[in-house]
């Protein structure tokens, strides 16, 4: 099984390096494109025997403690079998 967690910048929270892209998209010929949010992506394996709710509690706490900044960030997790 592996687990895909997805942390990006809350909404509320500037986030300047995704500006920088927009603006480039822009001065590269792509005026449709109106905001850009940056963020990160990290798959993990997980060991075998792990439940589905064993996993998701365990890769929970990782990207809670460990892989997002709760004050700044946000995060999604998905299971994969």
């Amino acid at each position: 099984m592996k687990a895909r967690v997805f942390v990006s910048l809350k909404t509320t929270v500037l986030d300047p390096q995704g500006q920088a892209v927009c603006s480039a998209l822009h001065g590269l010929g792509h005026p449709g494109i109106a905001d850009v949010r940056q963020g990160k992506f990290f798959e993990l394996a997980l060991a075998p025997g792990l439940s589905g709710e064993q996993a998701r509690e365990e890769v929970d706490r990782i990207a809670r403690d460990v892989l997002a900044n709760p004050v700044i960030e946000e995060y999604k997790i998905e299971l994969i079998d």
